[in-house]
């Protein structure tokens, strides 16, 4: 099963964030077999992190829960909230995958919440612009609760349009950059 999973830092947390980073590397390298993406989300500066992004195959909803809520900055308290969703990777890829590679071009993660009948099921025009894309989805799968995507896109305008805007209650678009150790 797949998983999206999104912590939002708490603000004033960068310093203790960046304390924590060996110890957030260290356990995000036990995922590694597991990892579709990962990578921060980051402020208008895209230098200042502000979320870190993480898509995941992982055996069931619990052992997703674990992992987000036994993360190092979790525990101390760098984030102020966590999205945790089951995720469907419509690309059949993962970030490594893209053709652009991890520095060509800006990145953003846009991510779209909503409730009733689905919405942009079908992987959009634009494919070769797209690093992950995929339904977010109940623990069980069956109902649809909004998409996650990671887009290649020159502004957030741009990022936004790969998803129907008025099939969502909000859509959220930050500038986002390839994760893990360099």
């Amino acid at each position: 099963m797949e998983f999206f999973c999104y912590h939002r830092d708490r603000p004033g947390s960068l310093a203790l964030r960046h304390e924590l980073l060996e110890e957030h590397w260290s356990y995000m390298d036990r995922y590694t077999a597991e990892m579709i993406a990962r990578g921060p989300t980051l402020a208008a500066d895209r230098d200042t992190p502000t979320g870190s992004v993480h898509i995941l195959d992982l055996p069931d909803p619990a052992a997703a829960r674990a992992f987000a809520f036994d993360e190092p900055g979790y525990q101390a308290g760098v984030y102020r909230d966590v999205v945790l969703r089951r995720w469907r990777n419509a690309l059949g890829r993962t970030m490594w995958d893209f053709p652009g590679g991890p520095e060509d071009g800006d990145r953003h993660l846009v991510l779209g919440l909503g409730a009733g009948p689905a919405a942009d099921l079908a992987v959009p025009p634009g494919r070769d612009d797209l690093i992950a894309y995929g339904p977010l989805l109940s623990d069980d799968g069956s109902a649809w609760l909004g998409t996650a995507a990671l887009v290649r896109a020159p502004d957030q305008r741009t990022a936004r349009s790969v998803l129907t805007a008025d099939r969502y209650a909000d859509i959220e678009v930050h500038p986002w950059q390839f994760g893990g150790r360099s």
